[in-house]
This record gives C-alpha cells, sequence and structure tokens, in this order.
C-alpha cells in the first residue's frame, strides 16, 4: 500500500479526523463553486447583451469619423483637442474571497474642446458616437474583467474539490480500512493466543490436582 501508515489507535483517530476535515473542505469547496457559477452565469448574460451594442456603436462610430474626414478633411488635430476624461475609477467587492472589480464612470457633459469654426455637425456626430463607445467600452471592460476572475476562481476550486474527492478522501478511506483491518486482525490473535494461554493454565491445574 503506498504511503501506508502505521496501524496504531492513535493513527486511527488523525485518519478519522483527517478524513472528516476532508469531507468539510470538499462541501466547502462545492458551496464556493456554485456560488462563483451563478455570480458568473448572472454577468454572462449582460456580457453577451453588451457586446452586440457595442459592436454595433463601433460600426456607427467609424463610418461617422469616416464622413468627418471626407467633410473636414483628416480630423487629427480636431481629435488632439478633445479633453482627456480622468472621471473613471475602481473599487473592489469580494465573493467567496474573489476580488471583482467595479469601475465607476462619473460622466460629464460633453465638451467639444475645438471651436466650432474647425468642425461641423459630421465631427461633431462622431465625437458622440465615441463618446457612447467609451461608456460601452468602459463597462464591457469592467464585466469581462469580472467573468474572467470568477472563471478563473472556479477552475482553482473545481480543481481543489477533485483533489479531495478523486486523492485525499479515498486515501484516508483506505488507510481507515487498512487500520482497523490490522487492529481487529490483531484483537482476534491476541484473543487466540489468550484462549491458548487460559487452555494451558487449565490443563496445567488439572495435572497438578490429579
Amino acid at each position: 500500500m503506498a504511503n501506508q501508515v502505521f496501524p496504531t489507535k492513535g493513527n486511527l483517530m488523525a485518519q478519522k479526523k483527517s478524513l472528516e476535515l476532508a469531507y468539510l473542505g470538499y462541501d466547502l469547496m462545492d458551496k464556493k463553486r456554485n456560488v462563483l457559477i451563478k455570480e458568473m452565469m448572472d454577468l454572462l448574460d449582460d456580457v453577451k447583451e453588451i457586446r452586440d451594442e457595442i459592436t454595433v456603436s463601433y460600426e456607427r462610430a467609424y463610418y461617422a469619423l469616416q464622413e468627418a474626414n471626407v467633410s473636414m478633411g483628416i480630423i487629427n488635430d480636431i481629435a488632439d483637442a478633445i479633453p482627456i476624461d480622468e472621471g473613471i475609477s475602481v473599487t473592489y467587492r469580494t465573493v467567496m474571497g474573489v476580488e471583482i472589480p467595479k469601475v465607476t464612470y462619473e460622466k460629464t457633459p460633453i465638451r467639444y474642446g475645438y471651436g466650432f469654426e474647425h468642425a461641423n455637425s459630421k465631427v461633431d456626430y462622431a465625437y458622440q458616437c465615441f463618446y457612447r463607445v467609451k461608456e460601452l467600452t468602459v463597462k464591457l471592460a469592467e464585466i469581462e474583467n469580472a467573468v474572467y476572475r470568477l472563471a478563473n476562481a472556479i477552475r482553482k476550486t473545481q480543481k481543489r474539490a477533485n483533489a479531495l474527492e478523486n486523492v485525499s478522501i479515498p486515501e484516508f478511506e483506505k488507510n481507515i480500512k487498512f487500520i482497523n483491518e490490522t487492529l481487529e486482525e490483531r484483537e482476534r490473535e491476541e484473543f487466540t493466543r489468550q484462549k491458548v494461554i487460559k487452555a494451558q493454565k487449565e490443563k496445567q491445574k488439572q495435572k497438578e490436582n490429579q
């Protein structure tokens, strides 16, 4: 037997305790996995919805940009005048020990940042389209990052649960069975030995009484 433990009552108690803890650990891993799976499934519907919306928004925005370039020429200088958006912050919430990002985006009124004499309505419309793309990208980044973290945690939890179920628990059960059988065999041998000794003593006593 691989990793066979020495068959003593002390080891039997230790193995039973380890088995009890292994079952408890497996139960906790199973519950954690189920909670994480539910959390991830709730997010997956949002991911699909936002991906579909952002695909359409990107197509609309790039078409609007092409229209603006056609009407104004290449508008790199105008794009450089767009103010940098610093209204994004990230906090975290914990789900079963897994940190899930929460991206907060403080929307600000659209500030064109360029002179209207150097632009037209097509440039404004392209800016508005990309402003919407930005909002969706922030939301998608939050959800996809959360899904990735949850999926990774689920994989690790499943691996640990499998190790307990398929390796640790069977090993403890095998050790307990081995120790029990060995101790029982020793008890039978000791019982038999005591019977033999008792029989010999009685026989010797009978001889002495004759």
